[in-house]
């Protein structure tokens, strides 16, 4: 049996060898997460970059994808008021997601996952993606929207209301960046009346959105053990959510599919053995 080769950040190749990779029929991977954008006193401004790093990495380790340079500027309009957050207009985000694209598939490449950290991006990408469908097949993966993930919140979830710099997110920085946790600075930011969407504002007390720390939930309650847990379902969301929209491959190459099999066997076989059949209800390997 031949052993299966991890996959491979695009920036720690040569061109030859991305080349070969792709020919063998590599999935590309664009990860999206903001390198430059508020999360409380407590969380770096690169937090999002980092969670889309960590869980590209954990995607490399577990199926032969090639991983491009994560795109670090988006459009993030509810920070700015944050200074350092920084958000491009919607148009200036997609069109430079497109062009990107646009390269990878010049390169070769029949299949793209993007890995989107973000809330705002979410529609835009999606605009993205349906723009360029007759192009080059791309599936967009919003990690805080996967079932696994969302059914996990429902069930560890203890804070009444959150969604930025919270509990949750805190939770995954201490395992993605304990170092980077600034757990003393920590603050409780739950208004019941906040809407889930819009600007946040950090002076005017007024505003539907007030939150003078960028905070929105508890990240007091945060800790490492639903950090893990919540990784764990982002990444077999991940895993598993490109299964159906990749089996157009099948008709061009033999393994280009992201199989959500996280255990040492070759990409082909898990890519046989999926369109067989016989690995459905296959129990799927968590992070240790």
């Amino acid at each position: 049996m031949t052993a299966r080769r991890e996959g491979a950040f695009t920036a720690n190749l040569s061109w030859l060898e991305l080349e070969q990779r792709v020919q063998a029929g590599a999935v590309a991977v664009l990860p999206v997460g903001a390198a430059c954008k508020q999360h409380g006193p407590h969380l770096p401004m690169n937090t999002d970059y980092l969670q889309a790093e960590w869980l590209a990495a954990a995607l490399i380790r577990r199926a032969e994808v090639l991983v491009w340079p994560c795109v670090s500027y988006g459009y993030y309009p509810a920070f700015t008021d944050y200074p350092g957050s920084i958000s491009l207009t919607v148009d200036t985000f997609q069109v430079m997601v497109r062009e990107i694209l646009s390269d990878i598939r010049r390169a070769g490449v029949r299949g793209v996952l993007i890995l989107n950290t973000g809330i705002s991006t979410i529609e835009p990408l999606d605009v993205v993606v349906h723009t360029v469908r007759s192009e080059i097949h791309v599936r967009l993966v919003n990690v805080y929207e996967g079932p696994r993930y969302r059914r996990l919140v429902e069930d560890i979830e203890e804070q009444p209301c959150g969604g930025h710099a919270d509990e949750l997110e805190t939770s995954l920085m201490l395992i993605i960046a304990p170092k980077c946790v600034a757990r003393q600075k920590e603050e409780s930011w739950t208004p019941p009346s906040m809407p889930d969407r819009g600007r946040f504002s950090r002076r005017d007390p007024e505003h539907p959105r007030f939150s003078p720390g960028g905070v929105w939930g508890d990240p007091t309650l945060a800790n490492e053990r639903k950090g893990r847990r919540l990784l764990a379902a982002m990444v077999e969301d991940l895993l598993a959510a490109p299964l159906k929209s990749f089996e157009f491959l099948t008709q061009h190459t033999s393994f280009a599919c992201l199989a959500c099999i996280a255990e040492p066997r070759s990409f082909r076989t898990a890519f046989r053995r999926y369109f067989a059949g016989s690995n459905k209800g296959r129990d799927r390997h968590l992070l240790q």
